[in-house]
């Protein structure tokens, strides 16, 4: 009798683990999916998007095309890198007081919907306008300035410009004008919402800034 009580316990003893043992399985297998789930990108709205980028028309046109110099050409830039501006300039991360204003009211929704109605069209073209120092200003980006420790601008933002999403922004076409006051402003720490940007602009002068943001805007 005392043998089959204790054979009884040890049987129970098994079954209680091997269920201990499934319903640790079951959750470990079900964390995955929720983090997974958790991780999945929002659902965009180009409609929506358009609808809420109109209060940018002013400054960077219907579309985002080329509008004025001193505003950046949005139109097919990677939707990742707006919605992180947007984001920093919402909470002051990188400031400027007009985009401040405008961040201010979009929810991460209303940022996701504009990034990629602008990532939906189809990127602009423009072009090199200083003779003089195209060729400085390829050397810069395609090589870097290995004597300032300054890196090829083409290992983060491309050969063509073009950039990595969520990463690096496509610089490709851009306003020549844009792209030296943002890094003059790096350099400042005006703009400081990339330590990396900055430590690279501070080794940078005038002249090498104004030759690479002129060739930047030529290519494609």
């Amino acid at each position: 009798m005392k043998s089959l009580l204790v054979k009884s316990l040890h049987t129970l003893a098994a079954h209680a683990a091997t269920a201990a043992a499934a319903v640790a399985l079951t959750a470990a297998c079900a964390l995955p999916a929720a983090a997974a789930g958790a991780a999945a990108p929002p659902k965009v709205d180009l409609a929506k998007g358009q609808e809420k980028a109109a209060a940018c028309m002013a400054c960077h046109t219907a579309d985002g095309t080329r509008g004025l110099p001193a505003n950046p050409i949005l139109q097919a830039q990677h939707a990742e890198y707006i919605v992180k501006q947007l984001t920093e300039f919402k909470s002051g991360k990188r400031a400027n007081a007009i985009m401040a204003g405008m961040a201010a009211a979009l929810t991460p929704e209303d940022m996701a919907n504009i990034a990629a109605f602008y990532n939906s069209k189809k990127p602009v073209t423009g072009a090199a306008r200083n003779k003089d120092t195209v060729a400085l200003g390829e050397k810069i980006y395609r090589g870097g300035i290995p004597g300032k420790q300054v890196p090829a601008c083409a290992g983060c933002h491309a050969p063509s410009g073009a950039g990595m999403p969520a990463q690096y922004p496509r610089m490709g076409g851009q306003h020549a004008e844009y792209t030296e006051a943002q890094l003059v402003a790096f350099r400042s720490g005006a703009r400081g919402n990339s330590a990396q940007m900055m430590a690279i602009a501070a080794r940078m002068s005038d002249k090498e800034i104004k030759a690479v943001s002129d060739y930047i805007a030529g290519l494609r």
